[in-house]
């Protein structure tokens, strides 16, 4: 079951999936470790290229600038909670894939090699997960490109520490994270254990 390192499992797989689409065919011709697209995750910081290495083109950043619990299945998943007695959090990951390039044609080839692994593998399942959390065997992620409006798109790069950057906005969903807890707690027990200052273990 995924656990709060699902988070980060989400970036990581999108990274292992899309790095390994590139090595069957890499968005810009000529066969040399200097053409060869590389993925990475970055931060708000990693943006700005001045400052730091991170991102060398070419390459494609996965930026996640916004995470969100599922309207769909969150009342289902409450439900199942009181039940099992173990939270349970269907959330949605925001990103922006960014390509950086020497060209624009560059730019235009990594973002359409983008999109074409994803639109052949919608469906992230299996060895496509990142193992660093303990995905049950029906977890998955879903992508698919997100609609997102000219001016949310720009809003976004306002508050970012580079001007507007060609990219395309993608969601995944949806991982369900799971809680701590094995058993419901009962509001006496977990009066008694605020009150004696015990730390509550999984």
């Amino acid at each position: 079951m995924a656990d709060f390192a699902s988070v980060a499992a989400v970036g990581s797989s999108l990274v292992r999936f899309l790095t390994h689409c590139f090595s069957q065919q890499q968005p810009i011709p000529g066969g040399s470790s200097t053409t060869d697209t590389t993925v990475v995750l970055a931060r708000t910081e990693d943006l700005n290229l001045e400052d730091n290495p991170l991102i060398s083109p070419p390459c494609l950043s996965i930026f996640l600038y916004r995470v969100d619990f599922n309207n769909t299945s969150r009342a289902a998943f409450s439900g199942k909670a009181l039940a099992k007695g173990r939270a349970y959090l269907p959330l949605e990951f925001h990103f922006l894939m960014i390509p950086w390039g020497i060209t624009a044609d560059q730019e235009y080839r990594i973002l359409g090699r983008t999109m074409q692994c994803f639109e052949d593998n919608p469906l992230l399942t299996g060895p496509m997960l990142d193992p660093v959390t303990n995905w049950a065997a029906n977890d998955s992620i879903q992508l698919s490109l997100e609609d997102l409006s000219t001016e949310d798109l720009m809003r976004i790069f306002d508050s970012l520490p580079v001007d507007y950057k060609l990219c395309v906005p993608y969601m995944a969903k949806m991982l369900v994270m799971h809680g701590r807890r094995q058993e419901a707690l009962r509001e006496v027990g977990l009066s008694e254990q605020i009150l004696s200052g015990e730390v509550i273990q999984p």
